[in-house]
């Protein structure tokens, strides 16, 4: 069981506001330093991904959390949010097969988000 922090649960819970499917997270500091956690989710479509990222970042924003760095949000494929101790990547069906960062990061320890 990975011990979460409200961050990670705001992200997830955020994300599945808006219909994101297979939300996982992934304690990643245990084997990179790059950061502490992964939240990751997949969408249907490009709009999707993109109100998924909104949301993440309007419902952290109310909280007083904002995020340090935002990549492809343009294409709306793959959009990472890094909140320091966590990133969201929110990902478009084909893209995270692709990329499948729960495979490339596979000694981490996983849990899937459920509401």
């Amino acid at each position: 069981m990975i011990d979460k922090t409200p961050l990670q649960i705001a992200i997830a819970q955020a994300a599945s506001e808006k219909k994101a499917h297979d939300i996982v997270i992934m304690e990643i500091g245990k084997v990179s330093l790059m950061t502490d956690f992964f939240v990751i989710c997949s969408a249907n479509s490009t709009t999707q991904v993109k109100a998924i990222a909104d949301n993440i970042e309007e419902k952290l924003e109310q909280s007083g959390i904002r995020f340090l760095h935002k990549e492809g949000y343009n294409q709306a494929r793959w959009i990472l949010l890094d909140y320091g101790a966590a990133v969201a990547h929110i990902f478009v069906n084909e893209d995270r097969e692709f990329y499948n960062l729960e495979r490339l990061w596979g000694d981490a320890p996983l849990e899937h988000y459920q509401d």
